[in-house]
């Protein structure tokens, strides 16, 4: 089959269309012949040669993608050649074909394409995870979401607004926020205006967010802080600012009963994504079908342009998903 190769650790460049094999279900698996796959920051991460695999994934890029069923594994229930399917992969998307466990795929619903449907598993998994399973988050709550024009923040504000709670963002440019506005934010701050604590803190009252999902890192640590009321939760996600914090108070969380904890998806069990998948079918998948709730793509890339699609992220120039549409 063909796939896209890293020639190399190193930049864009080093992304290539070349053959690879194709894989063959196991027990229980599903094979998919992938039509669209949809670009993550951990694929950037991994191209560089700084976030390889979980042990026994594929090698190749890719945390999500939606297609048709091409075979069926020993055992494999509930599917049938030729269904519309999406699925979280721990890798492997960045190819004609991948192979999950059935239990880690979900049908497409009837009124979004392959490219739609690419760009939801990663975003909406990881959106929804940090912000019910992690975060806690109740109706009524505060919220406060970083890189809210990103792909896991346009999902998470949709998701969060759906669950009756009050959403406050931070992006760098005014198109982003007003994109965040649009899908539900009420507070809205420019993080390049200057510090954002003070804003939101204006924003929605002195006594701050209930829950913040960072994923900037060590930059943004003290501010969360400021942020957080009482009792107040932070979840990690990512770094991208710089994982090292030099110096805290410990009695910063101490007097405000704070609790912060960090999570990734990709290693987590498939246990865990299998029961992460039920739940989000049963709660989320009808408003996908429904329209309530969608995914927000910038831009869909032919995979045979996976370098642009690449620089184009690394640019930070998109305001929701980027797609690649495989041949």
């Amino acid at each position: 089959m063909k796939a896209v190769l890293v020639r190399q650790p190193g930049g864009a460049e080093n992304l290539v269309l070349g053959e690879f094999p194709t894989p063959e279900p196991g027990p229980g698996e599903l094979r998919i012949r992938v039509r669209a796959t949809a670009l993550n920051r951990a694929d950037i991460l991994q191209r560089r040669g700084l976030y390889p695999p979980p042990p026994g994934s594929s090698p190749l890029l890719g945390l999500e993608a939606a297609g048709e069923v091409d075979a069926l594994g020993e055992g494999c229930q509930g599917w049938r050649v030729g269904d519309r399917v999406f699925a979280l992969l721990p890798g492997g998307g960045y190819a004609q074909y991948v192979t999950v466990p059935a239990a880690m795929a979900l049908p497409i619903p009837p009124n979004l394409s392959f490219e739609e449907a690419a760009a939801i598993p990663e975003a909406f998994f990881t959106a929804y995870q940090a912000l019910f399973w992690i975060g806690r988050l109740q109706p009524g709550e505060w919220v406060l979401i970083h890189a809210g024009a990103s792909g896991v923040g346009t999902a998470a504000i949709q998701l969060a607004r759906d669950a009756g709670a009050h959403v406050a963002v931070t992006a760098g440019t005014e198109p982003k926020l007003e994109t965040c506005r649009q899908l539900g934010a009420e507070v809205a701050v420019n993080y390049k205006q200057g510090p954002f604590a003070r804003a939101i803190r204006e924003a929605v009252g002195d006594r701050g967010v209930d829950l913040v999902l960072d994923f900037v890192g060590a930059p943004y640590w003290d501010q969360n802080l400021e942020c957080l009321a009482t009792d107040g939760r932070l979840v990690l996600i990512a770094t991208m600012g710089g994982g090292v914090v030099d110096r805290f108070d410990l009695r910063q969380l101490m007097a405000k009963r704070l609790q912060v904890t960090g999570t990734t998806l990709r290693s987590r069990s498939p246990e865990y994504k299998a029961q992460l998948t039920r739940e989000f079918a049963a709660r989320v998948l009808p408003k996908l079908a429904s329209g309530r709730i969608r995914p927000v793509i910038d831009r869909v890339f032919p995979w045979d342009r996976v370098q642009d699609a690449h620089r184009y992220m690394e640019r930070n120039l998109n305001t929701g998903k980027i797609v690649l549409r495989v041949d």
